[in-house]
């Protein structure tokens, strides 16, 4: 009997990389489909990097236990997902193969490994207790929240019009729902929104840091 706990956990983690190499394979093609069959304004959601953090957040809310594991799982779902998305590129549009590791790519990849591990962190932390539930509920819809605030800028530009109205609309109502769903009782999604927003501030700093918007 003494062995069939480790045969267990092996079996798990082999389910869980098995899972997140095809997640990322999958994510990536269809993201890139979405933004090819999907009109404006869902479409852009495929333009999103803070859907795909979402996409990590639910990779550590399934993992369920072991933030490490859900680390390495979900910045593993992030990373694939890049070339699977320029591979779509490649497959359906005639784009240059060399997309896959060219240096856009690789920056994407490099982004993807931190998001990865912040969101599947944030996705076991839902779970958890206390504060702890707290914050990684609000993450997801902080980096939401985020995105919408560099869409808000646009707005009134005359390159985007009034278009990104939209884009901050479904993004912001994105935020919400993910606290109701993953939330438990309303006073979890009070108290997750309400953290949300100054975690929100920081994300909107970090993509402006970043280079994003």
């Amino acid at each position: 009997m003494a062995g069939i706990a480790p045969v267990r956990a092996d079996r798990r983690g082999a389910v869980v990389g098995v899972v997140a190499v095809l997640g990322g394979f999958l994510l990536g093609v269809l993201d890139f489909v979405w933004i090819k069959v999907v009109p404006f304004p869902f479409g852009d959601l495929g333009n999103s990097s803070a859907v795909w953090a979402v996409a990590a957040f639910s990779f550590g809310y399934w993992v369920r236990s072991g933030w490490v594991r859900a680390a390495v799982g979900a910045a593993v779902l992030l990373v694939v997902a890049v070339p699977s998305y320029y591979l779509a590129a490649t497959v359906i549009q005639g784009d240059d193969v060399t997309q896959l590791w060219a240096a856009p790519s690789v920056l994407w990849m490099a982004f993807a490994v931190v998001a990865g591990v912040v969101f599947g962190v944030a996705g076991v932390w839902a779970r958890a207790a206390g504060w702890w539930r707290t914050v990684g509920i609000a993450l997801p819809a902080a980096v939401l929240f985020a995105e919408a605030a560099l869409q808000a800028r646009r707005i009134g530009d005359p390159s985007y019009g009034t278009d990104p109205v939209w884009s901050v609309v479904i993004r912001g109502g994105l935020g919400i729902l993910v606290v109701a769903v993953v939330a438990r009782t309303n006073r979890q999604r009070v108290a997750s929104l309400a953290v949300a927003v100054p975690l929100a501030l920081l994300g909107f700093a970090a993509f402006a840091l970043a280079g994003f918007g």
